[in-house]
């Protein structure tokens, strides 16, 4: 099922659903407070359910805390839900969880991360990118256009999607590749990506794992040591600031991954599977999409 499929489904499904009682779903991810990604997800969520006409809650931790987001899928699944929508950033941690609500008989779709962990966990689909690919195509852009040194830079260690953006990155770019840990502190992440640049004046290539937390950060540090005229800067993930500085020239591009359509599709997606019993046989990808300062235009405000 293509995704234009899934959006014009949604209409007709939602008519099915309002002649009967609200059903519920539960939308547990592990995007942390503060983060404008997933405030996008949770209003593709928000927007899906006033769609569909189903009662979904939506949870997540207030940091990156696998402990307490295993807590929160545990405590919808202990109430009388139909659905639940999960992200996957650490199957070891989050799949016990996972499957106690399976075993209850409540379906699960996964949303981005952990596309190759989910069919094992008896996840019914994923909807997200292929973060691995994402990776690599990005590394091979920054080939293309002379990359030799590099950092992938990770908000979040630990999280399997941002893991495999950073191998895939490191299986694209031929140059040689560090990667740097930090988390979505502003100050924290500039003056991190800062001491890597006074450490190694050869580094010409910055791979941001994240828009807000990790690219601005870095681009307002490559510009503090007056390196913006030989370091390209990539990133995951958009945000207002982040395509004003691909319109700008100081960002490179930003791979996209729809997190909007992850929030929305599959509250649109159990609707369907709640009223008729069908859902998609295979995942759904949302990315990636390559933003350059060629397709930008199409994403800023008009």
């Amino acid at each position: 099922m293509s995704i234009k499929s899934i959006l014009k489904t949604a209409a007709f499904v939602s008519t099915l659903g309002s002649a009967a009682f609200a059903q519920q779903i539960a939308v547990v991810t592990h995007g942390q407070a503060g983060d404008p990604f997933w405030d996008v997800v949770h209003q593709g969520v928000k927007d899906a359910a006033e769609q569909t006409g189903l009662d979904v809650t939506y949870r997540s931790p207030l940091s990156y805390d696998m402990v307490e987001m295993a807590a929160l899928i545990d405590e919808v699944s202990a109430t009388a839900i139909d659905g639940l929508v999960v992200s996957l950033p650490d199957s070891q941690a989050l799949g016990p969880a996972i499957s106690r609500a399976i075993d209850k008989g409540i379906p699960v779709i996964s949303i981005n991360s952990g596309s190759d962990e989910a069919f094992l966990l008896g996840v019914k689909l994923h909807v997200g990118q292929n973060e691995f690919a994402a990776g690599q195509a990005a590394g091979e852009r920054f080939t293309m256009l002379g990359g030799t040194r590099a950092i992938c830079i990770n908000q979040e260690v630990g999280n399997i999607a941002l893991d495999l953006r950073c191998a895939g990155f490191a299986q694209g770019f031929t140059g040689q590749v560090e990667m740097l840990s930090t988390s979505i502190d502003l100050p924290k992440t500039v003056a991190v990506v800062r001491g890597a640049l006074q450490q190694n004046d050869q580094i010409d290539t910055i791979m941001a794992l994240g828009a807000e937390a990790v690219a601005i950060p870095a681009l307002i540090a490559v510009e503090a040591e007056g390196r913006s005229a030989d370091i390209k800067i990539g990133t995951f993930d958009l945000s207002d600031n982040v395509l004003q500085a691909v319109a700008d020239g100081k960002i490179t591009f930003a791979i996209d991954q729809r997190q909007y359509d992850q929030g929305f599709m599959p509250v649109v997606l159990f609707q369907d599977y709640l009223t008729t019993g069908n859902i998609p046989d295979q995942d759904i990808q949302t990315g990636p999409n390559l933003v350059t300062i060629e397709t930008v235009g199409d994403f800023l405000p008009k």
